[in-house]
């Protein structure tokens, strides 16, 4: 069924929005069948939208589905049969129920247990149907990473209209023989894929991502240049590809968004970074798009939250307790964090590299002494991107 509205012989048929509660509100006659589908994402003020066909004489149902999500909203109050919703029937499909009826395989659920782990969200919601949280520990919760995902879905289903900004990809390469080289490519709001590869050497990954920028001579490639990263960066270098090295144990200068906080290093400012790009409750609101991969956003809900260290710098779980937590690397959640480094600020702001106006020499901003005034090479006065623009 393509079409948003269908003419049958009993009646008529037709899809709606979600987010435009008023166009149901205007659905009327003697048999309704309001369904709701991903009913856990669908707003209160829909559901309310369609009460006042429930008032005449006729036969009217509504049939409100959904895999659950956070113990919030107007599908989990109907679940919990709260008060003024028990007229609603509930039923729990249980993974039970699902092996049961062929919908599942034990062996596949075994797998996402062992994958995700039996306490992270994505189990518990995806595998045993169970409203659950877990994110008053994580740094990007899941209902946020979801929501990104919805917006991918918008943004694939409007043809993939091009995106204006910075384009990257970000470059994991994989250190050891479980975990898998990752390349996710970003344009502008839009994380558009996620390419993964295995037992691949260096000079393998490094034709990989040449051949991405080779394609595009726009797009920047930042490489995780702890272990053997640093083999790639160099060779992309080599090549003349626009390429940078991202080094998460490097100190960070910046602040979080309430300008009160600061980052233990550079791993942590960047996670923290996608967890401002994500957060609902932001002005304006997020538009970061993510791609449907229920590894990436095992992946990215994974690490637990940051601790505040006395000097008033934010930590956060580091990989090597991940890894004995959980048995492997976040690696496609560190490849979308990678080329989503410089969506804040300038490549100053990120690396603390400047770029010569002039002679177009990079340099690092600041020395031991202090701040660079003048270009190392040609010794042209400084001018930073912003004074550049105002100018």
């Amino acid at each position: 069924m393509l079409n948003l509205a269908l003419r049958l012989n009993h009646g008529n048929a037709f899809a709606a929005a979600a987010s435009n509660p008023a166009l149901i509100e205007g659905a009327h006659a003697d048999d309704l069948l309001f369904c709701f589908d991903e009913s856990k994402a669908i707003d209160a003020t829909t559901f309310n939208a369609c009460e006042g066909a429930f008032s005449g004489t006729g036969n009217c149902y509504a049939m409100a589905l959904s895999t659950p999500g956070p113990p919030q909203g107007r599908f989990y109050d109907i679940q919990s049969r709260k008060p003024g919703l028990e007229d609603w029937a509930v039923k729990h499909v249980t993974l039970d129920d699902a092996i049961r009826s062929g919908r599942i395989s034990p062996e596949w659920a075994e797998q996402r247990r062992i994958q995700w782990g039996e306490n992270s969200s994505m189990y518990q919601n995806r595998v045993l149907g169970e409203f659950y949280a877990g994110e008053e520990d994580s740094v990007v919760p899941l209902s946020w990473a979801e929501q990104a995902v919805e917006r991918w879905h918008v943004w694939d289903q409007a043809g993939r209209p091009a995106q204006s900004g910075v384009r990257t990809v970000g470059v994991d390469v994989a250190r050891q023989g479980t975990d898998k080289t990752c390349l996710a490519l970003r344009d502008g709001d839009v994380v558009t894929e996620i390419r993964t590869y295995s037992l691949e050497d260096t000079m393998t990954t490094s034709g990989r991502v040449a051949g991405l920028l080779e394609a595009d001579p726009d797009r920047t490639a930042i490489v995780d240049v702890i272990g053997i990263g640093a083999g790639v960066l160099d060779r992309l270098r080599e090549q003349g590809f626009k390429a940078d090295a991202f080094n998460a144990a490097n100190s960070s200068r910046r602040r979080d968004k309430t300008g009160e906080m600061g980052f233990a290093n550079l791993r942590v400012e960047a996670w923290h970074k996608v967890r401002e790009l994500l957060d609902p409750s932001a002005t304006p609101k997020p538009t970061l798009c993510l791609p449907p991969d229920d590894d990436l956003l095992a992946d990215l809900t994974t690490p637990r939250a940051a601790e505040l260290l006395s000097g008033g710098k934010l930590k956060m779980e580091s990989k090597d307790d991940i890894r004995k937590r959980i048995g492997r690397s976040t690696d496609k959640a560190d490849a979308v964090v990678m080329a989503l480094f410089t969506a804040s600020g300038s490549w100053h702001d990120a690396y603390g590299t400047l770029k010569c106006h002039k002679c177009a020499g990079g340099f690092m901003a600041s020395t031991p002494a202090g701040p660079r005034t003048k270009c190392p090479f040609c010794q042209t006065p400084v001018i930073l991107d912003h004074q550049m623009e105002s100018a």
